[in-house]
């Protein structure tokens, strides 16, 4: 199945806006989809999906179940209930911040970090700083889509970056 061919381009306030949600909608594709990513990191014990707000809950959830990991959501500032860890990153308009509970993770537990979108690759490097401050080993970062253009791998280096569909 093309994944792409599922996908719509809209204009969203200015900006060219790649829609997952029609994916989403079609019940075989979005089975596709999730299948794909499970099975590109089959066989590597990973033990949780870390999933940064607020479509890495989409995308990383059924990941987690499929793969009968845990998950952990990554979340905007001040949306966890317990004590939680905070790194701030750059975004190509700004900063912006993620956190997740200081005990999502148990030293050397086994992460793959999954997400809608790779963009610029701000959010999926602090994701992944979160998720080794906790002594967590990020296995590698899945996305649905990559922005190639954007070049968002660089800001990734040494981590395995998997996207199913690039524009």
């Amino acid at each position: 199945m093309d994944l792409k061919t599922k996908l719509r381009t809209a204009d969203f306030k200015g900006v060219d806006f790649i829609d997952i949600t029609t994916l989403l909608q079609d019940g075989e594709a979005f089975r596709e989809a999730v299948d794909r990513l499970v099975q590109r990191f089959a066989g590597q014990k990973i033990e949780l999906i870390a999933g940064p707000e607020s479509r890495g809950f989409v995308i990383g959830a059924p990941v987690a179940y499929a793969m009968r990991a845990g998950f952990v959501p990554v979340r905007k500032p001040g949306k966890l209930p317990a004590r939680t860890v905070r790194r701030e990153y750059s975004l190509e308009y700004g900063q912006d911040a993620l956190e997740i509970h200081a005990d999502a993770i148990v030293p050397g537990q086994k992460v793959l970090i999954v997400d809608d979108l790779l963009a610029t690759g701000g959010t999926a490097a602090a994701t992944a700083k979160l998720v080794e401050e906790l002594g967590g080993v990020v296995v590698g970062l899945a996305f649905l889509v990559e922005l190639t253009f954007l070049k968002g791998r660089l800001a990734l280096p040494g981590y395995e970056v998997v996207s199913l569909i690039e524009y």
